[in-house]
């Protein structure tokens, strides 16, 4: 176990704050715009191989997700879809980027303990101007004693953002809800993850527990502070 351990990393959605409920509204909202033209389990079937495929072309967020549903109901009407149905899948993204910020239980509590004696840090993917607006409305931003707002989360991205924290990433901690981008690549750069489980989660982040010394499992973040000190 980490003899000191320094840096603390958050996820920021569905860890600290509420996010993947507004995507599953807003694809229950689709399959009612394309219910004509295809049944739903369909419709989520081909939107979810799109998001796949248009990962590399448009990232991840809401931008890409609405990009991904415009190009679904295309191909699922043949080319026919109407153009107020466009207008409504956009619609239906700007509600999304428009929503309110709600903190998840005891996130605002965590975040301010540990960054008594922490170097915190924000390590989210996501649009930019989304991310920074939502950081903005939490009322945490001034918490974080620095922001990453990255294209993806792999072994190397923690490893470059861990090397300019104290102690590097043998005394780094990642909390997270997504075993795929928080926990697994954060221990293979040399860091704890700590897995945060929500009830939604994104298909695409589905990964198996790892079986190592430096994985926890939290029920929610009351749990984290203590944690903290018990690791050292």
């Amino acid at each position: 176990m980490a003899s000191n351990l320094l840096t603390i990393g958050f996820d920021a959605d569905d860890t600290l704050w509420h996010n993947e409920r507004f995507f599953k509204l807003t694809q229950e909202r689709f399959a009612e715009l394309l219910q004509d033209h295809v049944e739903a389990d369909h419709l989520d079937a081909r939107l979810l191989e799109a998001e796949r495929r248009n990962i590399g072309h448009y990232g991840f967020g809401v931008k890409g997700f609405v990009l991904s549903m415009i190009e679904t109901a295309i191909e699922v009407t043949d080319g026919r879809v109407p153009g107020s149905v466009i207008g409504e899948i956009l619609k239906a993204g700007q509600d999304m980027l428009a929503h309110p910020i709600e903190l998840l239980p005891h996130a605002q509590e965590a975040v301010e303990a540990l960054a008594a004696d922490h170097h915190l840090v924000l390590i989210t993917k996501g649009d930019l101007l989304h991310q920074e607006r939502k950081l903005a409305q939490s009322g945490l931003g001034d918490w974080f004693d620095a922001v990453e707002i990255v294209s993806d989360k792999r072994p190397e991205t923690y490893a470059r953002i861990f090397a300019a924290c104290p102690g590097g990433a043998g005394a780094a901690m990642m909390v997270g809800n997504s075993l795929k981008s928080d926990v697994r690549p954060a221990i293979e750069a040399g860091g704890w993850g700590v897995y945060v489980p929500q009830e939604l989660m994104w298909s695409l982040e589905a990964a198996e527990k790892p079986a190592h010394p430096r994985f926890a499992e939290l029920e929610d973040l009351g749990g984290l502070v203590s944690l903290v000190r018990e690791i050292g």
